[in-house]
């Protein structure tokens, strides 16, 4: 297994979501890598947490990266976050990142978990994908 390719993708990833046009009319800058501190935007994208399992085989090493990307809203209701959750799928599904270091064979969606963070008003979606990738 190697996590040498770790770096490269999560930068991969939050470079493809600052360059998209639509998510970028949503939340305009407010994409970060680790949840904003000092004043907090009403409406960001943070890249979150990530498992890799080893994905190795007889061409050489590769693995599993399951990642997670939030929205996170202090609008009323779920609406907002929806839409810019649905932009950040559009941008991630099949994408054809470009890594610094390794090779992306798929990235894919496999899940989405929407609820209110307990005893506040802020709204929060966590979208879950999976990339497979190959170390060189």
């Amino acid at each position: 297994m190697s996590y040498g390719v770790g770096a490269a993708l999560q930068a991969a990833v939050f470079q493809s979501l600052s360059a998209d046009a639509t998510l970028g009319a949503l939340v305009g800058t407010a994409i970060y890598d680790a949840a904003p501190s000092g004043t907090v935007p009403s409406l960001y994208v943070s890249l979150g947490p990530e498992d890799v399992t080893d994905a190795s085989d007889v061409t050489g090493f590769g693995a599993r990266h399951d990642f997670t990307v939030s929205v996170v809203s202090d609008a009323a209701g779920f609406l907002t976050a929806k839409q810019v959750a649905a932009a950040i799928s559009d941008v991630l599904v099949d994408a054809p990142l470009t890594l610094s270091r390794g090779r992306l064979i798929g990235l894919y969606f496999v899940s989405a978990k929407a609820r209110r963070v307990q005893d506040s008003e802020v709204r929060r979606i966590d979208l879950k994908f999976r990339a497979r990738v190959e170390d060189n």
